[in-house]
């Protein structure tokens, strides 16, 4: 699916700020100076517009930052504790000695570094802007919300806040792509639903959906004061994600880190900006809340996958080094843990087939890493889900009928132990829980042995 660009309507209305016209009107310039040595995490701002009258408050900055080896300059606008926009969010301008923000006489709003080199620029030239109050921007764009990297997009910017987000069907909203992550997160405006997406490479993984009653098509959606609205064609209103809180909300966000979206609000008590709605409530309904080859169980924590001969005991990794390999002649075994399943969806589907054949699928394609099984013996339902990612994992109640298979290498099992297998994998997955209950019942246990001898004591004081 091709990214669509997204309309970011930013009007910097300076006179409702109390800044004069001649403050940022054609030919201003502001420039920040770049340190000669390389600073790591060095980070530097000046403020072209700033102002307090309001809550939240907004401002516009001139920003230079470390960035790999290099320095890079920004324009950024925040909106409270939220980075609304970042120039340089999808293409990074290095530079060196300077970095230099113009409005030119002709109304183009640019950033520039040694000689006269444009890093960025709004291509307003021409259209008759004098002074910054009256250039409107259009491109890609993303929101910081509380430390975390997004995309919206907006049609108005005011004093209040950012209103009226709207999307039309067809736009993906992805977040920032760290160098130490190869996953990133879109949430995307589908015909029939709202959806969110794991991404891996060529790999896309929903975890999360929303939609209409009745198969109704949609068409655009907007964001209210009180819900996200999804819109048909005729632009009548055909279902609503409400808020839950009793603040008006400012805009949604897609959380770069969890992959979470939620409808965001402005807390005055607090003075920031907090979720009124989350589409995924429980950590372990979040696609990356273990690493690959982990498992997310009960009590909200992770576990490795351990029967494996070459683990790798105390590191980093949980898949022990079982990855890769498999199209180049290796060859693989199915290793079965019962009562796991995984978040992520939009996979490879077979229905009425037994489990075996479902492990042989997955054996016979090099690509396939592992396969979800569910199976209903009340009413014959089979399904069979193929994945190319150990990903997602967490760990459902017993009988829920779903046994999940990760690939290996052949041998990594122990023949010895074959036999006891998805027993001890359970007792891996469930370790934590495990420990967890163990000490809860050595806790009452030791409670009710120092009562009983508190009262024997008591008894034996009074006689």
């Amino acid at each position: 699916m091709r990214l669509f660009p997204f309309l970011f309507l930013l009007l910097v209305l300076l006179f409702n700020y109390g800044f004069s016209e001649s403050g940022v009107g054609a030919g201003y310039q502001l420039m920040v100076a770049v340190p000669v040595e390389y600073e790591v995490n060095f980070k530097g701002r000046a403020f072209l517009v700033e102002t307090n009258q309001t809550a939240p408050n907004f401002r516009v900055a001139l920003s230079i930052e470390a960035i790999n080896g290099k320095y890079s300059c920004s324009l950024e606008v925040f909106l409270g504790d939220v980075k609304v926009w970042d120039s340089g969010h999808y293409s990074r301008f290095y530079i060196t000695e300077k970095c230099l923000l113009e409005l030119t006489m002709d109304g183009d709003l640019r950033l520039k570094g040694p000689k006269e080199r444009v890093g960025w620029k709004t291509g307003t030239s021409g259209q008759g802007v004098k002074t910054s109050d009256l250039i409107f921007f259009e491109f890609n764009f993303y929101v910081l919300p509380i430390r975390n990297v997004v995309n919206i997009k907006v049609n108005k910017f005011t004093k209040d806040g950012i209103l009226g987000q709207q999307l039309d069907v067809a736009t993906r909203l992805t977040s920032s792509q760290s160098n130490s992550s190869l996953f990133y997160f879109s949430f995307e405006i589908e015909d029939k639903k709202v959806a969110l997406y794991l991404n891996y490479g060529k790999l896309r993984y929903s975890y999360w959906g929303f939609q209409p009653t009745m198969n109704r098509s949609i068409t655009y959606i907007k964001l209210s004061s009180r819900g996200l609205l999804l819109f048909d064609v005729k632009y009548k209103k055909i279902a609503q994600i409400p808020s839950e809180g009793i603040h008006p909300l400012r805009f949604l966000a897609l959380n770069n880190e969890t992959g979470n979206l939620g409808l965001y609000h402005y807390s005055p008590e607090k003075g920031k900006f907090e979720a009124s709605f989350q589409a995924l409530n429980s950590t372990c309904d979040l696609p990356i809340s273990c690493r690959p080859y982990g498992i997310c169980t009960f009590s909200n924590s992770c576990s490795c996958i351990q029967l494996l001969a070459n683990e790798n005991k105390g590191g980093a990794d949980c898949s022990g080094g079982i990855t890769g390999g498999f199209c180049n002649g290796k060859e693989a075994e199915m290793l079965e843990i019962d009562n796991i399943s995984s978040v992520l969806k939009n996979v490879t589907r077979v229905v009425n087939i037994s489990k075996k054949t479902c492990e042989s699928l997955c054996l016979q394609d090099c690509k396939c890493a592992a396969a979800l099984y569910f199976g209903n013996a009340s009413t014959d339902e089979a399904e069979c889900y193929l994945y190319r990612l150990v990903l997602g994992l967490k760990q459902v109640e017993k009988g829920t009928g779903f046994s999940y298979m990760v690939k290996v290498p052949k041998g990594t099992v122990k023949s010895h132990e074959r036999h006891n297998v998805k027993r001890w994998v359970l007792i891996v997955a469930g370790g934590v829980d495990g420990l967890i209950v163990l000490l809860l019942v050595g806790g009452f246990g030791y409670w009710l042995v120092k009562r009983r001898s508190y009262s024997l004591h008591s008894r034996a004081g009074t006689t």
